[in-house]
């Protein structure tokens, strides 16, 4: 895995940009160092050069790619992990929790808490519930937006709102920016096929519900719904 690790590093070093990587640094407001590399050429390395694999080759290499504290590196390893996600298994939530905190960045957090973790709680969400409800409580900001974000690629998918919406529920009335902004994406995902549920769980919460949060949730309501809803938050009662 050290070797194909070291080519992977190589080929984005041959195509990173010193004016990129300021630029990308900048952006993220990270303590990461910066190659300065696009996802897309990150994505294109790694069909290039990583076969397929079984899991433990898997997440050996995911670990080395993510060791370095480089952020093109933890991207490789973040979307080598979310090509090959059906072999990941419930066993393997603290090594994701693990690389989930060490994130500190939308940009990292968001692929490995909708497409990675989304993966298992799509083929088996039971045995990852506890797990993810704990995250749902932990000190950690990113940690808690990501037991939200797992939940969108299975709602996508047409499973059930319950455990997403007893985790935002919990925290409706959090201040942090990225739990209000993940909490209004799941939701606005949702109203896209199930407007009047998304509808009917707002309504008694437009008081306690964020402007991030409600102006994401009802973009895809009706209009009606839309409008009464976002009445009710500006006038800080609930609309039932």
């Amino acid at each position: 895995m050290t070797d194909l690790a070291d080519a992977i590093e190589a080929r984005l070093r041959a195509v990173g940009t010193p004016k990129r990587a300021e630029g990308e640094k900048a952006y993220l407001k990270s303590d990461l160092a910066f190659i300065g590399v696009m996802v897309s050429e990150i994505r294109a390395t790694i069909r290039e050069l990583v076969p397929r694999m079984d899991h433990d080759c898997l997440v050996a290499l995911a670990t080395q790619l993510w060791a370095p504290p480089i952020h093109e590196l933890r991207t490789a390893a973040v979307l080598l992990l979310t090509r090959d996600a059906r072999q990941l298994r419930a066993g393997d939530l603290p090594l994701l929790e693990r690389l989930a905190r060490e994130s500190r960045t939308w940009a990292l957090l968001d692929y490995l808490a909708v497409d990675v973790v989304g993966t298992l709680v799509e083929a088996d969400p039971h045995s990852v519930d506890t797990e993810l409800d704990r995250w749902s409580t932990d000190p950690d900001f990113w940690i808690r937006r990501a037991s939200l974000l797992a939940e969108l690629r299975p709602i996508r998918n047409g499973a059930r709102m319950d455990r997403f919406l007893a985790r935002a529920d919990r925290m409706l009335e959090e201040r942090e920016f990225f739990i209000r902004k993940a909490i209004g994406w799941v939701l606005r995902e949702a109203g896209k096929k199930r407007p009047d549920e998304v509808a009917a769980w707002l309504a008694p919460r437009t008081d306690r519900a964020s402007g991030v949060t409600m102006r994401e949730a009802v973009k895809y309501l009706t209009p009606a719904d839309a409008d009464r809803l976002m009445a009710a938050y500006q006038e800080h009662r609930p609309a039932t």
